[in-house]
């Protein structure tokens, strides 16, 4: 029963996490544009990493194809992973956002594979 509550816990903080993300890529294009810029990082990333985001989140949330929803996993670990390396080297204080969603990732991933197989 605990594992399913922080299966389900775990994967709803992604989500929040992963949405708001979205939302700002979207909505506060500029705001994102300067963060981007400022990491060294191309602008034209922003909309395909925002749909990425999302389909992950369809992968995981459907739970279609194991193989589907492993690759999603990956791909917001690395995220998050270059997202806390991206903000300490440029030491803009957002750091700890990115702890807060590997965390997230790491536990909804493990917990998952017990809960949802």
């Amino acid at each position: 029963m605990l594992k399913k509550i922080l299966f389900w816990v775990s994967t709803a903080m992604l989500t929040l996490i992963m949405c708001f993300s979205v939302y700002n890529y979207f909505f506060n294009n500029d705001l994102i544009i300067g963060f981007f810029e400022n990491m060294g990082y191309p602008t034209y990333l922003i909309y395909p990493l925002a749909i990425a985001k999302l389909l992950g989140l369809v992968a995981i949330w459907g739970n279609f194809s194991k193989p589907l929803k492993e690759w999603a996993y990956a791909g917001f670990f690395f995220n998050v992973v270059l997202a806390f390396f991206a903000h300490y080297m440029v030491s803009d204080g957002e750091h700890m956002g990115a702890v807060i969603a590997t965390f997230a990732v790491l536990v909804s991933y493990f917990t998952g594979k017990e809960v949802r197989p």
